[in-house]
Parts: structure tokens; sequence; C-alpha cells
């Protein structure tokens, strides 16, 4: 297949997604629409390699990485990362509630080895499902290594359109609030004072003229945040282990306070779109791994631990977001991050907001109360702890 053959029919898939969303007001995540269509491709007359013909290797896509989530770290503030305590307790007892739900019902419907090896994929990403599948094939189980790569690349379809319904009902409810006057969102409490000119320009660079302040130059620095991300991760790794991409999201938010870089630096350079088409296409690239006779072998186990797992996630997150005093809609949205993650996570809460309202003011005002709470909880789930439990079931599972 031709490269440009290949760009166009997977940029057809993501535009067809839009369309879906934007028909149904979100109803119907586009990231679902996507993901159906690249399994039906798979299936049928897409090569296995198709995104890379198009021009994603995985290389691209990690470097796409690094500058969409220090990009994204520049729509949040240190005050609002600190606020988000919330977000993060709400997000582990999510976790908590598909671990103790998937230990005991789980294991009754299931086998507890099946179990083991499920558990890490469903929340979290490639990382922490490569560790169990080799776990499960060190100790001679097949089909169970098989299954920890299905679920991490089946789980979103479970997620998707909960998230979505989830978002839609939370953001009526804010809308509501707002309308009325009941809820002043965050960034409006604030003084004005951030209300930066009209080239946007980061405070330390105001004094520089305007001309130099190119597409270039904002990627750039947008690069050097990112790269410090990652040699402080190489550094902290004989001590503690951390996601380079956590610290994308922290120094962004650090960069961003400090008038380094201006908010999200990536759409002033005209490279956002791009940047998240390249993205997507790598994450759908995992569905290639699902056919039809893998699916038909562990469809009931996958389906049925899927099942139990968020309804585990739903009943915890539930509880402890009413403690909190977050509603179960959020609390429940923010759980469910730890089956897909970024960059899902903000393309969906995205275009929630869009299908909502048309006013600038509410999408802003929705834009702070949903988006932060959801990358957050993207990264504490599919960075952090997926990898931890991985870790820990892994050892479980080669030690029985």
């Amino acid at each position: 297949m031709a490269q440009m053959t290949a760009f166009t029919l997977l940029v057809g898939i993501l535009y067809i997604g839009d369309v879906v969303s934007s028909k149904t007001k979100a109803w119907i995540s586009s990231v679902f629409v996507c993901a159906v269509l690249f399994v039906i491709g798979y299936w049928t007359f897409f090569p296995e390699n198709i995104v890379e013909i198009a021009g994603i290797p995985p290389v691209v896509a990690t470097l796409l990485m690094y500058l969409l989530i220090t990009n994204m770290g520049t729509l949040l503030s240190v005050k609002e990362l600190v606020n988000q305590w919330k977000t993060i307790v709400i997000t582990l007892s999510g976790i908590l509630g598909i671990v103790v739900l998937l230990l005991t019902a789980g294991s009754v419907v299931f086998d507890f080895k099946t179990v083991l090896v499920a558990v890490p994929p469903l929340v979290g990403g490639v990382v922490s499902s490569l560790i169990m599948s080799e776990a499960a094939q060190t100790a001679g189980l097949t089909s169970l290594s098989v299954l920890a790569i299905l679920i991490y690349v089946m789980q979103g379809f479970a997620g998707y359109p909960l998230t979505s319904i989830m978002l839609k009902k939370e953001g009526k409810r804010m809308l509501e609030k707002y309308r009325s006057g009941e809820w002043v969102p965050t960034h409006e409490q604030e003084t004005s004072e951030s209300s930066e000119s009209d080239e946007d320009l980061p405070k330390l660079f105001k004094g520089i003229p305007k001309k130099y302040h190119t597409d270039y130059s904002r990627i750039f620095r947008l690069a050097i945040v990112a790269t410090l991300a990652y040699y402080v991760s190489v550094w902290c790794a004989p001590f503690l282990s951390i996601s380079p991409f956590v610290l994308c999201l922290f120094f962004g938010v650090v960069a961003s306070s400090l008038g380094f870089l201006e908010k999200q630096p990536l759409k002033k350079a005209n490279s956002f779109g791009f940047a998240i088409l390249g993205l997507m296409l790598f994450i759908f690239d995992g569905l290639k791994k699902a056919t039809p006779e893998m699916l038909e072998e562990l469809f009931l186990p996958m389906v049925g631990i899927i099942i139990i797992g968020v309804i585990g996630m739903y009943i915890f997150s539930a509880i402890v977001g009413k403690l909190l005093g977050v509603s179960k809609e959020m609390a429940f949205a923010v759980s469910l991050t730890a089956l897909y993650g970024f960059p899902a996570d903000y393309i969906i809460t995205n275009e929630v907001i869009q299908s909502l309202t048309e006013d600038k003011k509410e999408k802003e005002a929705l834009t702070s109360h949903m988006m932060p709470p959801m990358l957050v909880a993207g990264f504490i789930t599919v960075t952090i702890v997926s990898v931890v439990l991985a870790g820990i079931f892994s050892s479980i599972l080669l030690s029985l």
C-alpha cells in the first residue's frame, strides 16, 4: 500500500469519528467509532503496519507524546495541580474497586491466575500489559499471555462510551449551575491580570520583538521543557522510577506558571492538530493484535473481567467521590481514564465540551472544571499505578 493511500485512509477514519461524534452530540465518542473502524480495517484489507506506512512509526509517536503532554501541562496552573488531590484519591479508589471486586467475585467466576493476569492491563497501558503477558508466558500460560494484550487492546470499547456519557451528564449539570450563577469557575475567581496581550506571549519573553516569536520558537521552548523532564527521569532512575511523561505534565505546569511557556504552545504554533492525529493513529495501531481468532477464544473471560472491573470501579469511586463532595458522574469519569489514558482522555473531554455549548465563556468554564481532573487521572492510572500493580501481580503469578 502506498504511503499517501494509507495516510488518506487513516485520516478518513478519524474524520468519520468526528462526524459521528458531532451528529450524536458526543453520545457516541469519536474514539470509539475510530476504534471500531480500525478493527474492521485490520480484519479485512489493512496491512498490519499501515500506521507505520502512513508515516507514524513508534519513534515519531513517542516524540509526539513528549510534546503533547508537556503542552497539556500548560493548561493547568500549580494551584490547580495541587487542588487535584481529590482526583488522585478518587482515581486510586476506583482502581482499588477493580482489584477488590476481581479478586473476590472475579475469582469465583474465573480462576485466580486469570484474574492476576487481567488486573494490571485493565488499569493501565501497554507497559503493564507487556509485563503481565511476559509473566504469563514464563509461567507457561500461553492463552493468558494473549489475554493480557487483548484486555489492553479492547478495554477502551467500554471506557470510551461510558466516559462520554458521564461527562455529558456532569457538563449539563455544571452548565445549569453556571448559567444560574450558582457556580463560578476557578479561573474566573482569579484576578483578571492573567489575561495576556493579544499575541499571548509568555511573561519571560514579552520584551522580545514579536517577529522573533515564530512557530519554531514555541516548539523549541516546548522541546527544552520536555527534554528536561526526560533527563530528570533518567537521573532519578537509580533511586526512584518516575515516568518521563508524568514529569512532562508537571514541568509543563511549572514552565507555564513561570512564564517560559505560553498556554498551549502547540496550538499557537499551528501544530496541535497534526500532533494529536499522529498520536491517535499510533494508539489505534494496537488494535492490529485483536484478531478474530483471539477474540473468539478469549471473548467471555475478557468481557466478564472488564464488566466486573468497571462495576467495582463505579462503586468505590462513587462512594469516595460522595465523601469528598464530587459528583458520582465526575468521580466515575476520572476513574474510567484507567481504561485508556492520554490522549483519549483529552479527546473525549474536549468533544463533550464542544457538544454542550457554543458559548466561548461556557466552554472555558467547562474546560476548567473537567479537563484538569481528567488529565491528572489519566497519568496517575496508566503511567504510575498500573506499572506498580503489574510488578506486584507478576511476582505473585510466577510464585504460584
